[in-house]
């Protein structure tokens, strides 16, 4: 199942929720998980309410919380008790990135960084529950349209802030944000980790056969603006099964003045800047010159932006662009742990890959061979 999402207003971790339940995810099987992470004092109920016109599902989360502070590594061990095993995952990995963020702003151990606004229990709650409704609802893709953010200031623990967050915006790297003339904050560090957790693709919405539709309702109210979170299921289109085409670009220029060390710099500055696929291949030039081909394969609203890293980068005088269309089959990504390293598993229809860092980092760690470990992973995820 195909799950769509239209954060036109932003994105929380009770918006997220509240839009689940109101598909169809099963209240009890969400308060199931949770309880079995052992967290107590808390409890979760869904209602229905008007947002400006809009019927929409709130979910309210309340915790018996004397300390809205605490470490992260306290949040993670709760959240790995979760069952099924996919939900505890899936939750692990948002609250993960949630602690890896703040401890790379704050230059801290993750397991070590004291979360402030998201150190409560309510956010092994939502991180929990927004797990077990797409494991409910048998959510298998995510995609998303962009994320609004908004602007001005946030108040938080360590002060007055620019809106987005600090956190936020790590969180959201990869990301597809668009700006919105939306005051404060729009979109909080537990939205932001669980669609990264959930390994959202941002594009217009996929071939696909539409189901229900339903709408999470925020706190806040904007004027003239409902805030609520758009969330559609549909299932792959009968006309394209388990795959989809889509209009890419691909960016290409010739240099024959640039080091190794600068191309290799360039692939991996694209890849963290949104491209899907970047690459080079050697070429013969005019006076027989030995030269490098630089491709990048990009989303059409990215063009721009890395076309200037090219630029900027190589020293070319210009590069050239073509429109390809790319057929992707369903992906979706699973993380697995090997001897307490956690790796993420990319699984499609016709085998599956651990991440290469990951494995990377566990095997260093271990100090056993990549292979091994990566067979590892491999065994964990069929499992």
């Amino acid at each position: 199942m195909i799950l769509w999402l239209n954060p036109a207003t932003g994105l929380s971790g009770d918006m997220l929720l509240g839009a689940l339940l109101g598909l169809g995810a099963r209240l009890e099987a969400v308060r199931s998980a949770i309880e079995a992470t052992g967290l107590t004092g808390w409890s979760l109920t869904a209602e229905q309410v008007r947002v400006d016109g809009i019927a929409a599902t709130r979910a309210v989360v309340t915790a018996e919380d004397d300390a809205p502070e605490r470490h992260a590594a306290e949040l993670l061990d709760l959240a790995s008790r979760a069952h099924p095993e996919p939900v505890a995952a899936l939750a692990v990995s948002a609250i993960r990135a949630i602690a890896e963020a703040e401890g790379a702003l704050h230059d801290r151990d993750p397991a070590e960084v004291h979360l402030h606004e998201v150190g409560g229990l309510d956010t092994v709650v939502d991180t929990v529950g927004v797990a077990a409704a797409l494991h409910d609802l048998a959510i298998t893709e995510v995609r998303s349209a962009p994320i609004a953010l908004g602007s001005g200031t946030v108040t938080c623990a360590h002060g007055v802030l620019p809106a987005p967050a600090p956190a936020t915006l790590r969180l959201l790297e990869g990301a597809a944000v668009v700006g919105a003339d939306l005051p404060g904050e729009t979109v909080t560090p537990t939205g932001a980790a669980l669609v990264s957790a959930m390994g959202a693709r941002f594009t217009p919405p996929p071939a696909m056969t539409l189901g229900a539709t339903a709408y999470g309702a925020g706190t806040k109210r904007f004027p003239q603006r409902p805030n609520v979170l758009s969330a559609s299921l549909g299932s792959p289109s009968p006309a394209t099964p388990g795959a989809e085409v889509e209009t890419m670009v691909v960016v290409e220029c010739t240099v024959d003045d640039v080091t190794g060390e600068v191309l290799g710099h360039l692939v991996q500055r694209l890849l963290e800047s949104g491209a899907a696929d970047a690459w080079t291949s050697p070429v013969t030039m005019k006076k027989s010159r030995p030269a490098q081909v630089v491709h990048v394969l990009c989303a059409p609203d990215r063009e721009a932006a890395l076309s200037e890293i090219v630029l900027t980068e190589t020293g070319a005088l210009g590069v050239r662009r073509h429109e390809v269309r790319r057929t992707a089959l369903p992906r979706r990504t699973t993380t697995v742990e090997v001897r307490g390293h956690a790796i993420r598993v990319k699984h499609g229809p016709h085998r599956s890959k651990p991440e290469h860092d990951d494995v990377v980092a566990a095997a260093s760690a271990l100090g056993l061979p990549l292979r091994t470990v990566a067979e590892m992973a491999l065994h964990a995820a069929h499992e």
